[in-house]
C-alpha cells in the first residue's frame, strides 16, 4: 500500500497534535506507561506506523520483549502491574467507546491507581494516540523507518 500523503510535507498541520505530545512528554505521567498506552491503542486501531514507533520506544526504555508480545493479552498475563492494567483498561474503554461511555467499574479502577491529575494526563495520552493513529491510517504512513528518540539524539551528535 502506498502512502496517500507525506506527513513530513505538512509540519504546520501537525502542530496541534505535537503540542499535546509535548505537554504529555513534560507531564509527570510515567513515559513507559505512556508508551504502553500508545502501543495498546495502536493495536486496537491497527496503526502499523504507531506500533512500529511505540514498540521501538518501549525497547529503548528497557521493556522486555516478552511484555511487548503480551500487550494484547494483558488480562491473562502476569507481566503487568495493577496500575498498568488500570491504564490499559482505561485505554481500551476510551479507544472503543462502546455504548458511548466509559463503564463505571473501569473508571473506579483507574481512580484507584491514578490521582485526578494523573487520570487527566492519561486521558490526554489516549486522545493523543488515537489522533495520531487516525492520521497515520488515513494517510497510509509507511512503517519501519522510525528511530527511537535516544538513537536519533545519539546519531545527530
Amino acid at each position: 500500500m502506498s502512502p496517500r500523503i507525506n506527513r513530513n510535507k505538512y509540519p504546520e498541520a501537525l502542530e496541534a497534535l505535537r503540542g499535546l505530545h509535548d505537554y504529555l512528554h513534560a507531564s509527570p505521567l510515567d513515559p513507559v506507561l505512556q508508551e504502553l498506552v500508545s502501543f495498546r491503542a495502536s493495536q486496537i486501531n491497527g496503526c502499523a506506523w504507531c506500533l512500529d514507533m511505540h514498540s521501538k520506544e518501549m525497547r529503548e526504555h528497557g521493556v522486555p520483549e516478552q511484555k511487548l508480545y503480551l500487550v494484547s493479552a494483558w488480562r491473562e498475563s502476569p507481566q503487568f502491574s495493577e496500575r498498568e492494567r488500570a491504564a490499559l483498561a482505561w485505554t481500551e474503554a476510551l479507544t472503543r467507546l462502546e455504548h458511548q461511555e466509559v463503564p463505571d467499574p473501569v473508571y473506579d479502577e483507574a481512580r484507584r491507581h491514578f490521582s485526578e491529575p494523573e487520570l487527566v494526563d492519561l486521558t490526554l495520552a489516549v486522545i493523543s494516540i488515537n489522533g495520531w493513529n487516525r492520521l497515520n491510517i488515513a494517510w497510509r504512513t509507511t512503517p519501519g523507518d522510525y528511530r527511537p528518540r535516544a538513537q536519533s539524539r545519539a546519531a545527530s551528535r
